[in-house]
């Protein structure tokens, strides 16, 4: 297997209050990695470090690669996020929202035939403004529109926050379609049981510090638990 995202010895900075300490990690190919962690633990910070948002120190890997230039590189290597928030176009359709991810001009197999298959109610509401739709479907949304940019990576940052136990359970069939399909996931997310359905392993933040990780078995034990106030 590739690596497909890697940080080493990073650190990340908001108008000099540090978030992030010396934090390494990888994420290989295909695989689904669950960032757990209490609120302001550095994991929405660890996200957007790809980007550049904060400050960032270190080194950070995609493909192999460390980036270099602007924000547009990580889409155009293969990593998507799918945002907190959702920050969906209320100016445009359903459609049009989705087919913004085709920016990044990567090829692959995900067509608005693919994205409508994998969420239905969306091509129900195709031609509606895309902030007419409930929140769980936004939230599908988002995620179509990440899908469209054929990530080798695809991240998302609590992507059930907010969302009914039914919804929930679609996005979580989602994610396990789009892992089938060999694209890997680095999962932010509060709902413990939604990492250890999808993913295969967690690492854990505490203070903006790597503290601990493995298989997501392990989240069941007390010391763990303890470890990052779960």
């Amino acid at each position: 297997m590739s690596t497909v995202l890697e940080f080493r010895h990073v650190s990340a900075s908001y108008a000099g209050a540090r978030i992030l300490q010396d934090v390494s990690f990888a994420i290989e190919e295909g695989e689904t990695v669950g960032l757990v962690g209490r609120n302001g633990a550095g994991k929405s910070t660890t996200l957007l470090s790809v980007y550049g948002v904060p400050q960032v120190t270190g080194e950070i890997l995609v493909a192999g690669k460390p980036l270099r230039g602007g924000a547009h590189v990580p889409t155009s290597r293969g990593v998507s996020l799918v945002p907190q928030g959702k920050r969906i176009f209320s100016n445009l359709t359903v459609e049009e929202n989705i087919l913004l991810g085709r920016a990044s001009r990567r090829h692959g197999s995900w067509t608005l035939d693919a994205v409508y298959d994998l969420f239905p109610n969306l091509a129900r509401g195709k031609g509606r403004p895309g902030t007419s739709l409930s929140g769980g479907e936004q939230q599908m949304l988002a995620i179509a529109r990440s899908l469209m940019s054929e990530p080798a990576l695809l991240m998302l940052d609590e992507p059930t926050e907010g969302l009914a136990p039914v919804i929930i359970d679609a996005i979580v069939e989602a994610l396990m379609e789009i892992q089938s399909r060999g694209t890997a996931l680095l999962l932010v997310e509060q709902h413990i049981g939604m990492i250890q359905k999808v993913a295969q392993r967690y690492l854990a933040l505490r203070s903006g510090q790597l503290v601990g990780e493995g298989a997501v078995s392990q989240l069941e034990d007390r010391a763990v638990q303890e470890l990052i106030a779960l």
